[in-house]
């Protein structure tokens, strides 16, 4: 999957985050142990973690963040979505296009009644 890698200038140092071009709402990636590992998109169902993932945030009303923290700690895992800034406050230095291989979310971590 082709993805950006923006590199931002913030007031804690430097951060990378690779982005998804064109994002919609429905797509995040997650980061294992601070690396890019995991694609999910919430309306794709033809994936069986991704409407696993669409009952669990969409349907539990639950945020992504939330989410997360329920599945690390069920399955002593360390997911996180990547932050910038703490403050908000950033600017970007370097930007480059990279192609990343994701995963999707492994049904095992996953449980609806999480």
């Amino acid at each position: 999957m082709k993805l950006i890698k923006n590199t931002y200038r913030t007031f804690s140092g430097k951060s990378k985050v690779f982005e998804i071009p064109n994002r919609k709402s429905s797509q995040w990636i997650i980061y294992e142990d601070n690396k890019p590992k995991i694609f999910v998109d919430l309306y794709d169902l033809s994936v069986e973690s991704n409407s696993m993932m669409n009952s669990l945030v969409l349907c539990a009303k639950r945020s992504m963040q939330e989410t997360l923290d329920l599945i690390n700690k069920k399955n002593n895992i360390n997911l996180s979505l990547p932050v910038i800034s703490r403050l908000g406050i950033y600017k970007i230095t370097k930007t480059a296009i990279v192609d990343i291989k994701l995963e999707h979310l492994p049904e095992e971590w996953l449980d609806y009644s999480l």
